[in-house]
């Protein structure tokens, strides 16, 4: 994000806030910014005395500007950092006072994860002019592979565009859970590698061939042996496939599918799906397979199969065999 490398840089050059506002539902660049004023703010040597580290469930609103108004010890500037801030959403809005008139030798970095101030209200407004407020987003689940291939670039490797697919079917789009699973790759493998999809395999435990993003890829080439192998395998072992994940897969695939068809300028696709151009291939080969009419009855049959796994008409049937009526609406044409 250029916020996040805008804010880096300014502490780089020594040009630092008096309050540093980290917002939102993405928690790892509040903690990559938050981290990095704490270990570049103070040298080593003044760190004892002049930077501390609050949490916001210990603490209140009038212990944080108690703190923040001391002046340093043998230093330019302190550093207190409340980690964990959103724990006093309650009373947030009693830094507005501080934020107004705040202390100019203190760096202050609140942590607000998970929440976003009222723009209405004062404490947004203040802080806007006279701090840094930052909110980090969440990113949508197809910009995450990219976020991945451009972390892995910044640290000396690259990596194959299906094994960051892997990463993000498996963990999600929860960025520190990603980067810590990275950075575990990092002490295994010499930099300059390509991480291809045995080595996530291998060392971070997803199979490369039972996987969401390999039962796809086999509906979409309509190769119904390797689909029910997989919806076998998903039945053995519904603690590590739950079927929630799955449908909701599925149901973005063919609603992609559905756009793909509809589509002037099928140059255009990656632009419109929000989809890697390398996987671009698939819905070619999977429009060929499932006609614009077929695509809409199978998103039909899934919204089904999605109801029952919330048991709304399933009379309890497992996770394995409601997969399975999934791919008999699917390949039954």
């Amino acid at each position: 994000m250029e916020d996040v490398k805008r804010i880096v840089t300014d502490i780089r050059n020594g040009n630092f806030k008096p309050i540093y506002f980290l917002m939102g539902e993405e928690a790892y660049y509040i903690d990559q910014i938050a981290d990095y004023i704490e270990g570049n703010a103070l040298d080593e040597s003044q760190r004892d005395f002049n930077q501390m580290i609050l949490y916001g469930r210990d603490v209140s609103i009038d212990d944080i500007v108690g703190q923040s108004k001391r002046f340093p010890m043998m230093a330019e500037r302190q550093v207190v950092i409340v980690k964990e801030a959103q724990d006093l959403s309650r009373t947030i809005e009693q830094l507005v006072s501080y934020a107004e008139n705040p202390q100019p030798t203190t760096v202050l970095v609140i942590c607000y994860k998970y929440k976003t101030l009222d723009k209405r209200k004062k404490l947004y407004k203040t802080l806007s002019k006279q701090g840094e407020l930052f909110t980090s987003k969440k990113l949508y689940e197809n910009q995450v592979p990219d976020w991945i291939r451009r972390v892995l670039k910044g640290r000396g490797y690259t990596i194959a565009p299906k094994a960051a697919q892997m990463l993000v079917e498996f963990i999600g789009t929860d960025l520190s859970k990603i980067n810590n699973e990275l950075e575990k790759l990092q002490l295994i493998v010499p930099v300059g590698t390509e991480i291809s999809p045995e080595i996530i395999e291998e060392n971070i435990g997803i199979s490369k061939e039972f996987n969401n993003f390999e039962l796809q890829k086999a509906i979409g080439e309509r190769n119904i042996k390797k689909a029910y192998s997989i919806a076998q395998h998903f039945a053995q072992n519904p603690k590590n496939h739950p079927l929630v994940m799955t449908v909701a897969l599925l149901y973005s695939f063919f609603n992609k599918l559905l756009k793909y068809h509809a589509l002037p300028d099928p140059s255009a696709a990656p632009k419109v799906l929000g989809v890697n151009p390398y996987f671009i291939k698939d819905y070619q080969v999977a429009a060929r397979n499932y006609p614009m009419k077929r695509v809409s009855a199978i998103i039909k049959g899934i919204r089904a199969v999605d109801m029952k796994s919330k048991g709304v008409g399933a009379h309890n049937m497992s996770q394995g065999d409601l997969l399975k009526e999934l791919l008999i609406t699917i390949f039954d044409h």
